[in-house]
């Protein structure tokens, strides 16, 4: 072993442990590494930012755009909608109906995208069967990455390991060179989350007032401020009761008027009723001040908080969004927004208190009191993935036959061979904004720049990898462990070593780290790549077993209320499944 290849396998140990603890966004981190490596002179400049030019790297942003354009013209909503009719009648019929619909999107449109714009179609049914929304928000993320390994263009992990392929020499992938072994994984998903997965869901979320779901009960109160009350004459946010108590002061009644969101300038007076929120304890301890009163008891429900002027809604911190590491503090939230936050679900935990500074994570679910005239602002910012039934925005529904055609064309001009996929994804977003389908700046911030900086930090990673002969070591050692058994026993230790990987950190990390390794692999025993990378490709999107290895899992993790162990016992048996599918069938599809 070699200074350098010991400094890249530490750097590479490194990246992997930061990627799993997530004390810096995973974007951050790939190009942390990549600033190291061109630091170091391990590669050069032109190798460092190669990552921006990569072939994977344009397509994935150009697929950004393709799914916005059909977000924006209404065509998913119009699907959607019809599923939600159907989905009425019965919670098996809307359960096979969500899955095979969701899988059949995700093969062409990304499926986080298309997963955000289901969710409350799913939470509408689940209301209607009345049934926990748990029992249909999992199988939606679960289906949405069976239909993913069906194409090339299903998931950017496709797209980044075709284009590691063709920068070794190797044959580019065909649009549906997948759809055999991407079919009957579909198959045997949807069979298994309906005979068995489905079952083993926890019953976790009740379908009803948002108060009740968020535990508001204990944490909402009303007090009156009496003539001897001290913050009279004050303004609200120099007040004894904010100085000392540090409650929330979501509304003041005053004379009949009701004042949302009041502003901290506000000079309070006697007799106004504010509605505060805070603990048991300031609660108890409001009731031992002069001049204060507390109203009776009240069992709130959403009517309570809603009115004329504000609206009471649930949405979620959305993957690679803004807010991802940052807090409500710091982005002004109360501010920018005209809303202030009553609860968190973070992690699996309800959170009252320190709301402003809490650091939140993606998949974060806030219950939101927002006013009314500010909901446009809010609902258009991507930050957010709403889960309450909102108003929807105005689609361009005159431009949803161009976008279908435009988006067909792509497909139909990759699969043909008659224009590469990086081509016809380009050609495609530019017609989608010359026909009016996206705008121009919808169109650049449909990109999601934090995955686009992964990918470039990570492939520069495994070009240090194979420069330096880290890779080959790492395949010696591979061979010698288990290539004695043979070429299956290897491709199935590759399979599962990408599948136990992608369950922790970033998907497509993983797969730029173990796709030079796999095809080292291959080439030093003398094998066909192909079937190696294809055990890379499908193991590193099928991520079952935990809620941060997949974005769609991590979307569904605070609204259906799930914890962590859910995914352990529902995926499990699903990743082993998919781990046994996949040793026997690729070497047939896929020849040594």
């Amino acid at each position: 072993m070699t200074a350098e290849i010991f400094f890249v396998l530490a750097l590479a140990a490194t990246a992997v442990i930061l990627f799993v603890a997530e004390i810096f966004p995973v974007d951050l981190v790939a190009l942390m590494v990549m600033s190291t490596l061109l630091v170091s002179r391990i590669i050069s400049p032109e190798e460092g930012i190669s990552g921006f030019s990569n072939m994977a790297t344009v397509t994935v942003g150009a697929m950004f755009v393709l799914s916005a354009g059909l977000y924006k013209t209404g065509a998913l909503n119009f699907i959607g909608v019809y599923l939600a009719k159907v989905g009425k009648r019965n919670f098996w019929v809307a359960l096979i109906a969500m899955m095979l619909t969701i899988g059949g999107i995700s093969a062409f449109v990304n499926n986080t995208a298309a997963v955000a714009i289901f969710m409350p179609i799913v939470l509408s049914v689940a209301r209607d069967t009345k049934v926990s929304p748990s029992k249909l928000l999992m199988p939606l993320s679960f289906a949405s990455m069976f239909g993913g390994v069906c194409t090339l263009i299903g998931t950017s992990t496709n797209i980044l390991v075709d284009s590691i392929a063709v920068r070794h020499d190797q044959p580019p992938f065909e649009m549906f060179e997948f759809s055999r072994l991407g079919l009957i994984i579909f198959i045997a998903g949807v069979l298994y989350m309906m005979l068995i997965g489905v079952r083993l869901i926890p019953s976790t979320r009740a379908s009803g007032d948002l108060t009740k779901e968020f535990g508001m009960g204990d944490y909402l109160t009303e007090i009156i401020l009496l003539p001897k009350a001290k913050s009279i004459g004050r303004s609200l946010g120099s007040s004894p009761l904010i100085q000392d108590l540090d409650i929330d002061v979501l509304e003041v009644f005053r004379g009949g008027r009701r004042l949302l969101l009041p502003a901290p300038g506000i000079i309070l007076q006697e007799y106004d009723v504010l509605r505060v929120r805070c603990n048991v304890e300031k609660i108890q301890a409001l009731q031992e001040r002069e001049g204060i009163a507390i109203k009776a008891e009240i069992e709130w429900r959403d009517a309570d908080l809603e009115s004329a002027q504000a609206v009471l809604v649930e949405a979620v911190v959305a993957p690679n969004s803004m807010l991802e590491g940052k807090s409500l503090k710091t982005i002004r939230f109360r501010h920018r927004f005209g809303a202030t936050a009553l609860a968190i679900r973070h992690r699996g935990e309800i959170m009252h208190e320190n709301l402003e500074t809490t650091s939140l994570r993606a998949g974060d679910a806030l219950l939101i009191e927002v006013k009314r005239d500010h909901m446009e602002q809010l609902k258009q910012h991507p930050a957010f993935v709403f889960i309450s039934e909102v108003e929807l925005p105005e689609f361009r529904k005159r431009k949803i036959i161009p976008a279908l055609v435009i988006i067909f064309s792509v497909v139909t001009t990759a699969a043909t061979g008659f224009l590469p996929i990086v081509v016809s994804a380009v050609v495609g977003s530019v017609l989608l904004v010359l026909t009016g389908s996206i705008t121009l700046e919808e169109a650049y911030e449909a990109i999601e720049w934090k995955v686009i900086f992964l990918l470039a930090g990570v492939l520069t990673l495994g070009i240090a990898l194979e420069k330096t002969g880290a890779a080959l070591l790492l395949s010696n050692i591979l061979v010698s462990g288990v290539g004695q058994w043979g070429p299956t026993a290897l491709l199935s230790a590759i399979f599962f070593l990408t599948m136990m990987l992608t369950n922790v950190m970033s998907n497509n990390a993983t797969a730029a780290l173990l796709a030079p390794i796999a095809i080292v692999t291959a080439e030093s025993t003398g094998l066909s790549p192909r079937p190696f990378l294809m055990a890379v490709m499908f193991a590193a999107s099928l991520s079952f077993m935990s809620p941060v290895g997949y974005q769609t899992n991590t979307l569904i993790y605070g609204p259906g209320q799930y914890r962590f162990s859910d995914f352990v016992r529902v995926g499990t048996p699903l990743n082993i499944l998919f781990w046994v599918l996949s040793t026997w069938l690729i070497p047939v599809f896929w020849p040594f």
